[in-house]
């Protein structure tokens, strides 16, 4: 169960527990500076928001990931404090969010955050997530809202659960945190050739012996747009023949521990 602070962060529509609002979180010793990564791919009407609400209540540096995006979007996320790195070919949400933790390692990042651009994700949860890092309880964080999931959401996470063993509730949240070992392996060239950074991201990082947990957090509707594999019965089937392919592949059948090298 969140206490009262937490609940007061992460679900801030909920009724007051507090007289008084919380206090802006505090460095933790022993915790380096996370960095923020953001794929996008025309988000300008967010993503200024998102990147602002970031800097100014954690203060941590924010890397957007532009997509090939043809309207404003990198424009408004430099306007709002953000490192934009333009890709030259689009390479969708997973690629994207690699190009971003190989920027973060290349720059001696230990903790990574990953989240929509989209405005589902709320900035405020951002402490809910990274805090069993601090704790050292897991090496991946996903913010998990099962309630937002529509019928064909629910029936590809059940079919993937019995298909992975995954225990986890919400396998397609991007909304997620990130250590430096887990960096590392996502980073890797055995991580390149996702489509989609959900099953296959989560099969890969068991297979090295990572540790992955949930912890709950509010999400809004999207702004505007709509779920690039949950639009319609169609994608849905594509997105779960693919990703079946993957799981019979055995991306995560066999656990090896994480070397130095990988």
């Amino acid at each position: 169960m969140l206490n009262a602070a937490k609940q007061a962060r992460c679900f801030p529509d909920a009724p007051a527990l507090l007289d008084s609002p919380p206090e802006p979180p505090r460095p933790r010793a022993g915790l380096d500076r996370p960095i923020a990564l953001i794929p996008a791919y025309n988000e300008e009407a967010t993503i200024g928001s998102i990147v602002g609400q970031i800097r100014q209540r954690f203060d941590y540096p924010v890397v957007v990931i532009d997509d090939c995006s043809s309207d404003a979007t990198a424009r408004r996320a430099r306007a709002a404090g953000a490192t934009v790195l333009p890709l030259s070919l689009q390479l969708g949400a997973w690629g994207a969010i690699q190009t971003g933790l190989r920027y973060a390692l290349r720059h001696g990042y230990q903790t990574a955050i990953t989240l929509d651009a989209d405005g589902q994700h709320e900035p405020e949860c951002i402490g809910e997530l990274i805090e069993p890092l601090i704790e050292r309880q897991a090496d991946v964080v996903i913010g998990a809202f099962p309630e937002r999931a529509s019928r064909a959401r629910r029936l590809a996470w059940s079919y993937f659960r019995w298909l992975t063993g995954l225990k986890l509730e919400d396998i397609t949240s991007g909304f997620r945190a990130y250590n430096h070992p887990a960096m590392t392996v996502l980073a890797s060239p055995e991580a390149s050739l996702l489509d989609y950074q959900d099953v296959g991201v989560l099969l890969i990082l068991r297979r090295k012996r990572l540790r992955a947990v949930e912890v709950p957090v509010s999400m809004q509707p999207r702004a505007q747009g709509s779920s690039r594999v949950f639009r319609s019965w169609w994608i849905v089937g594509k997105y779960m023949l693919q990703t079946s392919v993957l799981c019979l592949a055995r991306i995560g059948h066999r656990s090896t521990p994480l070397t130095p090298d990988d």
